[in-house]
């Protein structure tokens, strides 16, 4: 996937002596849940206003634990899996990492598959039924509306 890809190809932390690696979930199995991520404080674009949300996301990989090999404080982690124990933290990643991002905020990769939780029946639970009659959207659609807005700031200046 894409997470993969940025991480193969080098293009989160290119400065790194030590290189990002995307290896095989601890289980030795492909991994697909509905799982809690905390959004940490971070410079990434996307996740500008969901910093501090405890959110529900899928996941759904075999080959998606962040080996980094520098130290916690060497990376932007802005996505974590709530716990270091399996089955919440679905694979086994350094720092309960489910994403880095770059150093200026542009790149995010990330495990976890945002795009499929944005409509509340996307959610295998939810606080209530009439809760979810009210939401059209999960709050994850803000990742979105930053991007856009990010976009449409750096295009204005052309």
């Amino acid at each position: 996937n894409g997470c993969q890809l940025m991480a193969a190809m080098d293009m989160i932390y290119p400065e790194h002596q030590k290189k990002i690696e995307m290896r095989q979930n601890e289980s030795g199995k492909f991994e697909s849940a509905f799982i809690a991520v905390e959004i940490q404080p971070t410079k990434s674009v996307l996740l500008k206003d969901l910093v501090g949300s405890h959110l529900g996301i899928w996941i759904a990989h075999g080959e998606g634990r962040f080996l980094l090999p520098e130290g916690e404080d060497s990376y932007d982690i802005p996505i974590r899996y709530s716990t270091s124990e399996y089955p919440a933290n679905p694979n086994g990643a350094d720092f309960n990492a489910a994403a880095v991002v770059s150093a200026d905020g542009r790149h995010l990769a990330m495990m976890p598959h945002l795009e499929r939780a944005i409509l509340p029946w996307q959610w295998p639970y939810y606080i209530s039924y009439d809760a979810r009659k009210q939401h059209e959207l999960s709050p994850w659609i803000l990742a979105f509306r930053s991007a856009k807005e990010w976009v449409s700031k750096k295009t204005k200046r052309l």
